[in-house]
């Protein structure tokens, strides 16, 4: 029986084998290591992957489409909201190598960056990620400083991970075809990233991209007035100007010990 496409799981099939096969070679799944798929689905991605790994865990929401793969004997599923899955408790479930998982999905749209930031809560327990998102979500992710697309996705992730967008895919490669273009991110977690309290960076670059168009001075310099900060940061800039770096000394210089 063919399955219906849920528009309130934002599911858009992978359809397309040429894109599947580009997918997989960036992957580079090899047998034995322990890999998460989010959002399996129909299993056009799953199938190649499993070949080559032997064993894969996939993380799934629709129960249809979990009661489906449950018929595959080299899978272990996991029918859950990926937002409340702990993947640290899986990395250990899995006995990953090195306490490691390799993560990869198409992950839905209407929420890629829910799970992005959720990811980030586990990213000590991460060998590498590989997702499918909406092209302009990856345009964010990679972007540069003083550029239109750089912004609060940019800082918080480029902080934890080294990204680079590896692959094109267009709407004609699923069914049904989305009505944007996609692209297929490679992230991996930095060796020494900076030792931060998150959730002080996640309050600053909101703040501070919470008016783009206006000087820092409006936002993140009333912000710093109001934390009583001694120190010296130039807000007679705009937040797209501030680099990774600067905003992640700022943090640091605010005094507050990380986060455990």
């Amino acid at each position: 029986m063919k399955h219906i496409a849920r528009k309130r799981f934002g599911q858009h099939f992978l359809a397309d084998a040429g894109v599947v096969h580009a997918i997989v070679r960036e992957i580079d799944p090899r047998a034995g290591q322990a890999m998460v798929e989010i959002g399996p689905g129909l299993a056009a991605l799953t199938q190649p992957l499993v070949e080559r790994l032997g064993r894969l865990t996939v993380i799934e929401l629709d129960r249809d489409l979990a009661a489906r793969l449950r018929q595959h004997a080299q899978l272990d599923v996991v029918e859950a909201d990926v937002l409340k899955v702990d993947f640290r408790a899986l990395a250990q479930r899995l006995d990953a190598g090195g306490g490691k998982l390799r993560v990869a999905g198409n992950l839905p749209y209407n929420i890629s960056s829910p799970i992005l930031f959720h990811l980030l809560d586990f990213v000590d327990c991460v060998q590498d990620q590989h997702f499918m998102l909406q092209k302009e979500v990856v345009d964010r992710m990679v972007a540069k400083p003083a550029t239109s697309d750089y912004g609060r996705l940019s800082v918080m992730l480029q902080w934890r991970y080294a990204m680079e967008n590896v692959l094109h895919v267009p709407p004609e490669a699923f069914d049904p075809p989305p009505r944007v273009h996609s692209a297929v991110v490679r992230m991996v977690p930095l060796a020494q990233p900076a030792a931060i309290d998150q959730k002080l960076l996640s309050e600053l670059v909101q703040v501070a991209f919470s008016q783009r168009r206006k000087l820092l001075r409006h936002t993140l310099g009333k912000w710093l007035e109001q934390r009583e900060f001694a120190g010296t940061f130039d807000v007679q800039r705009r937040a797209e100007e501030v680099g990774v770096g600067e905003y992640l000394a700022l943090v640091g210089a605010l005094g507050v010990p990380r986060a455990e």
